[in-house]
């Protein structure tokens, strides 16, 4: 494997703020979104750095990043993928970077508004571990928002999380939650209830959203039917991550139980010679039973045994990093 490329600058004091931004051929928007983000936090006047993960991008977006490194090296990092790898890589890989004591994600479109991110920490206070971002008032087309919300909806009763808003890229958290975190695939959309189920306190905040101003959006209608399949993967994975075979287990063992009684009564007619076996469908079907419980059953205990192992390797390769 090519030796990872890192290049360092003289960066020594600790940030207050850590704004990670994932992004994917967003080349005419990072000048302008830097430049409102270095206005705001000028502004406020605390400690930050932008943490850029270029998620694979095939135009200019890296050669505007390195070039904007170059200009401010102190606030600045890119991450670069060799491809991409999707938004969660993109996050993961920010958060693992990220020295801040909060951590703000945003989109590079320019339709989260750096003006936020003082609003945000003040959501945040004392009384919560993540705030998310409400785009109450939303600049997108009803293709995206209406099925959007009814994924919320349903997503809110099925969690107990109630957030109108679950995939909105502006959000604020302290630093151990980012840490904590481990997403995968489209697991991204889901953020607040991992939080939740964590442990942690999870609140929410209005915030501005703007019309896209640059290119278009990496979203399809597609992408919100495979969501319902990842919120299957979250209600699975916070009860039975740990204990898959209290899962499988009852399945099996109900199957287990329907198939040995009806073939153990038919057994007992055959005995007595009360009817002939090779005339009950039956008694097939009781046969059927008892190895779907046995597969259940062998089922949950690989699942223990996986879960034991831990997954801890990641999941996108890094091309390199200015620092």
């Amino acid at each position: 494997m090519a030796k990872l490329k890192t290049e360092k600058s003289g960066k020594s004091q600790v940030p207050y703020v850590s704004i990670v931004i994932p992004l994917l051929n967003e080349e005419e928007s990072l000048r302008e979104l830097f430049s409102h983000i270095r206005e705001t936090m000028h502004r406020i006047n605390k400690r930050y750095e932008v943490i850029f993960v270029d998620d694979g991008s095939i135009d200019n977006s890296f050669k505007v990043l390195a070039a904007l490194h170059a200009e401010h090296t102190e606030n600045i990092k890119v991450i670069r993928f060799r491809r991409n790898f999707g938004k969660s890589a993109a996050l993961s890989a920010g958060f693992k970077e990220a020295k801040g004591d909060f951590v703000i994600t945003m989109d590079a479109d320019l339709q989260d508004d750096p003006k936020e991110i003082p609003l945000l920490l003040e959501a945040l206070g004392d009384s919560y571990d993540l705030v998310s971002g409400w785009k109450k008032k939303r600049h997108d087309s009803a293709i995206f928002t209406f099925p959007s919300r009814i994924a919320n909806a349903i997503t809110g009763k099925l969690t107990g999380l109630r957030i109108h808003d679950l995939n909105c890229g502006l959000k604020i958290y302290r630093n151990e939650v980012a840490k904590e975190l481990k997403i995968y695939g489209d697991l991204y959309r889901y953020i607040p209830i991992l939080v939740h189920q964590a442990g942690f306190r999870v609140g929410e905040k209005i915030v501005q959203h703007h019309p896209r101003k640059y290119g278009r959006s990496k979203y399809t209608v597609g992408k919100f039917y495979r969501g319902f399949l990842d919120l299957l993967t979250i209600l699975f994975t916070a009860k039975y991550i740990r204990r898959p075979l209290h899962l499988f287990g009852i399945w099996g063992l109900l199957s287990l139980l329907i198939g040995g009684a009806i073939d153990l009564y038919l057994s007992a007619e055959w005995f007595l010679g009360l009817t002939v076996l090779s005339n009950r469908p039956l008694f097939i079907v009781g046969i059927l039973f008892i190895i779907v419980g046995i597969q259940f059953i062998s089922l949950g205990l690989l699942g223990e045994m996986i879960s034991r192992q831990g997954q801890d390797e990641e999941t996108y390769s890094i091309r390199s990093i200015l620092k």
